[in-house]
């Protein structure tokens, strides 16, 4: 029994210890979160205005923070509201953390500092409770300060309640408002505001801060991991702390590389390094085959080719020692990139990348995704490989230093003459010889087919040929027939079936063909295959001398108004059997 209440007891407190170790845990965005301008990353212009604008007294009654999640808007709005409130500013400006109004503040109980969370109190009668509380002055310090946190989501409504109060507040009223969506306020709300936009946070910027934090932790953590965790942030501190906190939790006390890019998914770039040396060889198996393991490790393709755009992008500003300040990466790494900077041109790296781009185009809509990847690296290892230059014979003689001859062997080869070269060479060796003449090739009669209306005249006869030319009699009616069977030739061609069905040619002379089209746009379009058209029909008549005259015809517009009768008439014209319909069944024109 006794042994049981000890357990217990001991059972108990070691859960107390864990309890109060895990509530005393806080979280490094919070723990290190700015007080102070000073303290504030990367927003060294905003920063100085806001404090110059508290040394002036040029106090605006509304602000508008907007920027990238992270980047310290609430953050600012905060120390901006503590500062003015402040009893006994410092010499630079900046809260004294001793007086009642800073100490309220610290402790989270002052009443002249109002946030309000804009995604859960979006409605108008959140707006109308805000204003009756701007009625209230501050009891401590001079400015009541109202700080509404993603402002973007309040409704239509809510935005039209606060209009009148943001634009005429009372004197001791500021007003500041949050957002990462600035397009989603209203202009008539932003026509209020003071316009702060707060920029994303540089690489350098964060690896500094995250140096400064892993300090103060007792981390040791390699300049390379902290760079990746930078780059994975994207230019937010908030999530470049939580990254860092993840990487703790995994590594413990010292970060390492290869620890980091394993809990991030992220790949190694040395990945991307052998590659682009294997496109310079012009190695495609050796980078089919990197593609592959990179597959094999899981991570997916279309971010494989960003990452190496990116890689690329990198050694490109690597190669000029003014665009060297834009690669974002450690300086261990600089080397390597400096390096392989030099192994490539600038013409190589523009034309990878506009490869890259493509394939990153086409990755979104293409069906076999791996296939569309490994395209695009053949074609990087294409790039540099040299083209066949043709060979050019010299324009002058080759003058070659003489050998000694050969001694000149007796009996009957030693009769045989030699042949005298064309042009002196001074080398012993025989003169080149031509090239074997090529067959001649029939010629091909040569048909004028470009016919006009009137101004041009009719295609000449084909000239003669070694062939005997046909020249066998055809009546009309074999012309329509082989005119009709001319559309087996062009199934496809649905505007040229149309005028073949809707137009046909008239013999005018002998062997000499008119066809009449609408317009000039059916000519133009025609004689895209006349020539096909009179070959074929050429040899469906049996006549090679067959030449035909394209005409447009010329309508004359009538735009008077037809009566019944006169359209009835018309109508007969066109179709006799109209008259015959309306006598068998007797009717009557109105």
């Amino acid at each position: 029994m006794c042994i049981r209440i000890y357990f217990c007891t001991f059972a108990r407190l070691i859960c107390e210890y864990h309890f109060t170790a895990m509530d005393n845990y806080i979280v490094s965005a919070r723990k290190y979160r700015p007080s102070t301008f000073d303290s504030v990353v990367g927003q060294r212009s905003l920063t100085d205005t806001l404090r110059n604008a508290i040394r002036t007294n040029h106090l605006a009654h509304a602000y508008l923070f907007c920027g990238p999640r992270g980047v310290g808007k609430t953050t600012c709005a905060r120390i901006f509201a503590k500062t003015i409130n402040c009893l006994n500013p410092t010499a630079d400006y900046e809260a004294c953390n001793e007086c009642e109004s800073c100490r309220a503040f610290n402790e989270q109980r002052s009443f002249n500092i109002h946030e309000l969370d804009a995604a859960s109190n979006n409605s108008v009668e959140d707006i109308r409770t805000l204003i009756q509380e701007v009625r209230i002055p501050p009891q401590i310090g001079k400015y009541s300060v109202y700080i509404i946190d993603e402002v973007h989501m309040l409704s239509q409504g809510a935005f039209n309640a606060l209009l009148k109060t943001l634009e005429e507040p009372p004197s001791y009223a500021i007003f500041i408002l949050a957002t990462t969506e600035k397009h989603k306020v209203l202009p008539t709300i932003l026509s209020r505001c003071q316009i702060y936009d707060f920029q994303r946070i540089t690489v350098q910027d964060i690896v500094a801060h995250l140096q400064y934090v892993a300090a103060k932790e007792g981390v040791v953590a390699e300049e390379q991991a902290l760079n990746v965790v930078a780059r994975k942030a994207d230019g937010g501190m908030r999530d470049a702390l939580s990254i860092f906190d993840q990487l703790v939790a995994f590594c413990g006390n010292n970060i390492t590389y290869q620890q980091t890019i394993e809990v991030l998914n992220v790949l190694d770039t040395d990945y991307y390094f052998r590659l682009v040396d294997a496109a310079l060889r012009s190695d495609v198996t050796a980078s089919l085959l990197l593609f592959n393991e990179v597959l094999q490790k899981g991570f997916d393709a279309g971010s494989f080719v960003i990452g190496l755009a990116e890689h690329l992008r990198d050694v490109l500003v690597s190669k000029d020692v003014q665009t060297l300040p834009l690669l974002q990466t450690a300086e261990s790494v600089r080397a390597q990139y400096q390096q392989q900077a030099a192994a490539c041109t600038a013409p190589w790296l523009f034309r990878a990348l506009d490869v890259l781009n493509t394939c990153d185009v086409q990755y979104r809509t293409a069906r076999n995704k791996r296939l569309t990847v490994e395209l695009a690296l053949v074609k990087l290892s294409q790039l540099s490989a040299p083209a066949a230059q043709p060979t050019v014979a010299p324009s002058q003689p080759v003058t070659v230093k003489q050998a000694p001859s050969a001694p000149t062997p007796a009996g009957p080869a030693a009769t045989k003459p030699t042949p005298v070269p064309s042009q002196p060479v001074s080398s012993p060796r025989p003169a080149p010889q031509a090239p074997p003449a090529r067959p001649s090739l029939p010629k091909i009669p040569s048909i004028n087919l470009n016919t006009s209306s009137g101004s041009q005249a009719p295609s000449a006869a084909p000239a003669a040929s070694s062939a005997p030319q046909q020249n066998s009699p055809f009546s009309p009616d074999q012309l329509i027939g082989a005119w009709v069977g001319l559309k087996q030739n062009f199934p496809r061609e649905e505007r040229l079936l149309a005028m073949l069905s809707d137009f046909k040619p008239v013999v005018i002379g002998e062997n000499k063909l008119q066809l009449a089209l609408a317009n000039p746009l059916q000519k133009e379009e025609f004689g895209h295959f006349e020539e096909q058209i009179m070959a074929n029909l050429r040899r469906a008549l049996k006549n090679d001398l067959i030449r035909m005259e394209i005409v447009v015809k010329e309508y004359k517009s009538d735009n008077r108004a037809f009566t019944a009768a006169e359209k009835y008439k018309q109508m007969v014209t066109d179709n006799p059997e109209l008259l015959n319909l309306k006598n068998d069944l007797g009717l009557q024109l109105d």
